[in-house]
């Protein structure tokens, strides 16, 4: 079966100098590829005419459906609806669903006056078809020219995602045969990108001609992702688990978990399962690990909260850090994460408690205790162990790497915990 291909073109000047981060192609090609559909290329362009008529020609020539975000908007920058309007040999005017949509979110959602702007967002070319907009006021558009689909969709990412999920995925699947697609994924931790693949070597050059793998590495961790597609749901699906099974035999010494999660889902999942709950004391992370625990949901039956013990004088009177260990020891030492936990467990009454206090640049460090050390502990009511790390890469990559192996440490001290 023909590949079905894709490109992704994505529309604003705050793209190209950095102001936005582009989360929407990301996001879009892995949901395309979920359905056996193939982004060939993904383009970033100004809101400027030529440069957006330039990629809609060259993406034509190269994908059978073109996805489009960004630039229908109700400011004067905004030109990509019109512009469409042009390329499709269309005019533009008012479609009546679509105002009524706009007109139902200002006095029903936003409860405010509506001015002649915020009504144009109801104006799209006569030569598309209407997609209608659950999250907001821009409408998607639906466009066909010499067999090639056009697709243009808001850049907020919700409501991109939204008119994806419930209008653009399923029709694609109804007009076209798609091949059958599937993936498996684990998640490891404790060893880098090339030992793993070194580790690996042997399995990865015998895999099926159908299946592909991927190294996916990411704050200190390492995803591995099988895929296969073909014709064959059943034969396909059985030889996938089979390459998976002898895959996860190989990394069992550092898989996180064998299914596609974040290190803070996998820890999640395990501490809901077993009904137990964890508080965080943070210093040099400053909440973010609270932030990671927190960005699942329902994260609630399993964390009740975090101190962000940034200076002493919180260690010392909210966690109630001997004065004594800070100084003979320092706050970025083992004596006193250690102590930090044993605040955590008895101010949150909590099964477990995990606790960070390092330096994170780019200024603080000295010889003894360089930028990106940073001890970490993870204890119980009767046990607690510490681990000790050296990082070695800017403030933010340092917090975040800190935070997910202050998780990983967690995860490993639960399930050794074995209640």
């Amino acid at each position: 079966m023909e590949k079905m291909i894709a490109s992704i073109i994505t529309i604003g000047n705050e793209l190209l100098i950095g102001q936005v981060i582009d989360t929407n192609s990301a996001w879009m090609a892995h949901e395309l590829n979920k359905n056996g559909i193939w982004v060939g290329r993904r383009v970033a362009v100004g809101d400027t005419r030529n440069d957006i008529l330039q990629a809609l020609d060259e993406e034509a020539k190269r994908a059978s459906v073109i996805l489009i975000t960004g630039g229908l908007g109700p400011t004067a920058d905004d030109i990509t609806k019109p512009l469409l309007a042009e390329y499709f040999g269309g005019k533009m005017v008012v479609n009546e669903e679509a105002l009524a949509n706009v007109k139902w979110i200002f006095e029903q959602v936003l409860k405010r006056p509506m001015i002649e702007r915020n009504l144009q967002q109801a104006e799209v070319p006569d030569t598309c078809t209407v997609i209608n907009n659950k999250r907001g006021t821009a409408p998607g558009m639906w466009f066909e020219k010499d067999g090639r689909i056009f697709v243009s969709m808001p850049g907020v990412p919700h409501e991109m995602k939204g008119m994806m999920t419930d209008y653009v995925i399923p029709q694609l699947r109804s007009r076209f045969r798609l091949p059958f697609i599937a993936h498996r994924t684990l998640l490891t931790a404790g060893i880098g990108e090339s030992f793993l693949a070194e580790h690996i070597k042997t399995f990865e050059e015998a895999l099926p001609a159908s299946i592909k793998l991927a190294y996916l590495p990411n704050y200190g961790m390492v995803r591995l992702r099988l895929t296969i597609h073909g014709e064959d749901p059943a034969a396909l699906e059985q030889l996938l688990q089979q390459q998976f099974d002898t895959l996860k035999g190989l990394v069992k010494e550092w898989m996180v978990t064998d299914q596609d999660q974040s290190i803070q889902q996998a820890v999640g999942q395990l501490l809901k399962e077993r009904g137990q709950t964890v508080a965080a004391a943070e210093s040099c992370t400053g909440g973010y690990v609270a932030h990671l625990i927190t960005s699942i949901p329902g994260s609630s039956a399993y964390f009740k909260g975090s101190v962000v013990s940034y200076a002493n004088e919180v260690k010392e009177e909210v966690l109630h850090v001997s004065p004594e260990t800070l100084a003979a020891y320092g706050a970025v030492s083992e004596e006193t994460v250690k102590e930090m936990v044993k605040g955590a467990l008895a101010l949150l009454k909590t099964d477990f408690a995990v606790a960070t206090s390092g330096i994170m640049g780019p200024d603080g460090g000295t010889p003894e205790k360089p930028v990106g050390t940073v001890w970490m502990a993870v204890g119980d009511q009767h046990n607690t162990i510490t681990q000790k790390y050296s990082f070695r890469f800017d403030r933010q990559r340092n917090i975040e790497l800190a935070a997910t192996n202050a998780l990983n440490l967690l995860r490993k001290f639960v399930v050794s915990s074995g209640r």
